[in-house]
């Protein structure tokens, strides 16, 4: 991540945290079309490989089936997987014990993207149906991922007009 970015994306969160009240208001259908077209339009311009910051700062939820099928790419079994790279959090999650990702190489790319985690497949979740149900999820990833911020910015152009 550039230092730019996480400059930009803490001095902007008190003005998304206020665009986020304004997003909820928004119909769910029309809110979701509106989050399409700028997670559509965001990676078009934005690079995961140049950035990996999520996988440089936070950590997904491994769900069984996660562990299952990494632990058989890993050739491990999943007591052993989850003891070598997992621990349970606050809410009885499983997520990694460190970060950087221990799958994340030196070139920001990932060591299982083949079977990567779920949440993984997912991030940063704005393409997904029921965007209002998120939003709290999606204004914190404004902090972590310049797609997201980028479709704040957006947005927030948008509702000044």
């Amino acid at each position: 991540m550039t230092e730019g970015f996480e400059n930009i994306s803490r001095s902007e969160y008190s003005s998304n945290k206020k665009l986020k009240d304004k997003l909820r208001k928004v119909k769910p259908k029309g809110l979701d079309q509106m989050f399409h077209r700028e997670h559509e339009n965001s990676f078009r311009e934005i690079d995961c490989l140049s950035c990996a910051n999520c996988c440089k700062t936070t950590s997904p939820i491994f769900i069984s089936t996660d562990i299952e099928r990494i632990s058989k790419t890993l050739k491990m079994k999943t007591g052993e997987f989850i003891d070598t790279y997992l621990r349970m959090d606050e809410e009885g999650d499983y997520v990694l014990q460190k970060s950087p990702c221990s799958f994340l190489l030196d070139d920001n790319t990932c060591l299982i993207y083949e079977d990567r985690p779920k949440a993984c497949r997912e991030y940063p979740h704005t393409d997904r149906k029921n965007m209002t149900g998120i939003l709290a999820l999606t204004l914190r990833n404004t902090l972590v991922c310049p797609a997201v911020l980028r479709i704040f910015q957006v947005f927030s152009r948008e509702f000044r007009k």
